[in-house]
């Protein structure tokens, strides 16, 4: 039975049976159109559905073993086409969206991008001047001598959980300094 003439259950069959890229892409070649249409009458962008057809592709093919022949391959991929772009629209909603031209968004970046990390490097530096010499080397050895929870703990003769403990309340109080700071 060649590829093109097969029925896609079979097709799907052949593929994970052999895991032959043909059946999926005879697959693909019977589907792409008919998934582009449907993510372009949902999103009204030629752009968006393109990309969301490649995206579900990519979830179908991945997906592809858990398909049980319920309903035939094209109800199964509709469903998963329809129910992808409408979370991609939903998310979409949740996120506003801004346009600026190309120029001026790399004008912005590229001149408070570096007095901005100048000014985060000062901030932290004086965050870190809060803390204790003992505060101090904790961090350096888990973090610049990436030493893990046990090798500190036993080094200064201490349970896990206070390496954790002291970890954690370093951690924070250079964060609070921070935010505090940065706030200033």
């Amino acid at each position: 039975m060649t590829a093109s003439v097969a029925k896609d259950e079979d097709l799907i069959r052949m593929y994970l049976s052999t895991q032959k890229n043909k059946y999926f892409e005879t697959l693909y070649q019977r589907y792409a159109n008919k998934v582009f249409r449907r993510c372009y009458s949902l999103t009204k962008c030629s752009a968006k559905a393109e990309d969301f057809t490649h995206d579900i592709f990519l979830r179908v093919h991945s997906n592809l073993n858990n398909f049980k022949e319920r309903s035939t391959f094209s109800t199964w991929l509709y469903s998963i086409s329809y129910n992808y772009c409408m979370d991609q629209i939903r998310q979409g909603n949740r996120l506003p969206t801004v346009t600026i031209d190309e120029e001026l968004a790399q004008l912005i970046a590229d001149e408070s991008e570096t007095d901005n990390r100048e000014e985060q490097l000062q901030v932290l530096t004086l965050a870190i001047q809060t803390i204790t010499a003992e505060e101090i080397k904790l961090i350096q050895l888990k973090y610049e001598q990436d030493l893990d929870i046990k090798e500190i703990a036993e080094r200064y003769n201490l349970k896990d959980s206070a390496v954790k403990m002291r970890l954690k309340r370093t951690r924070d109080k250079i964060r609070d300094q921070y935010t505090y700071r940065l706030n200033l």
